[in-house]
């Protein structure tokens, strides 16, 4: 089902009781789409019960659960630096938070952003992520094995 709430309040019960009878939810974000990024999906608050049973090894690339945690985590600290760039303004962040922010920048309008006729393969999708953490240090990669590291990134 497709639910549009008042002032786009997820938290309301029919929402989120619907998150649960359908396996999950996906996230429309209006400022997003108001940038031109298309599917616009707030990828943070959106969630699938069942997205462990199908990714990795065997299903699609062993690399995947990491990658997806990594993605999300540093994608939530893009928010953070966002947040922080609101107050205090972007040229007094550090070097590391303005990477922070071309990753995000990256993420958001080529990893999210998918046109309606691009097709784009689950490898494909993998590798632009790699991309998008290639715009940060390794050092920040805590949720990837060194192996998975040493494989893929800046690759």
């Amino acid at each position: 089902p497709i639910l549009s709430m008042p002032n786009d309040d997820i938290s309301h019960p029919v929402p989120d009781l619907t998150g649960y009878i359908t396996e999950g939810q996906i996230v429309f974000e209006r400022s997003m789409q108001a940038r031109g990024i298309y599917p616009p999906i707030n990828c943070l608050p959106s969630l699938s019960r069942l997205m462990k049973d199908g990714i990795g090894e065997g299903m699609t690339r062993a690399d995947h659960p990491h990658l997806a945690n990594q993605l999300f985590a540093s994608y939530s600290h893009v928010k953070d630096v966002q947040n922080l760039a609101s107050v205090i303004g972007e040229e007094e962040l550090t070097t590391l938070d303005q990477q922070y922010l071309e990753f995000g920048s990256f993420f958001e309008k080529k990893f999210v952003n998918q046109g309606f006729d691009e097709d784009r393969s689950i490898e494909q999708t993998l590798d632009l992520g790699w991309e998008a953490l290639s715009k940060l240090p390794s050092e920040e990669l805590q949720r990837l094995t060194d192996e998975e590291i040493a494989q893929y990134y800046g690759k």
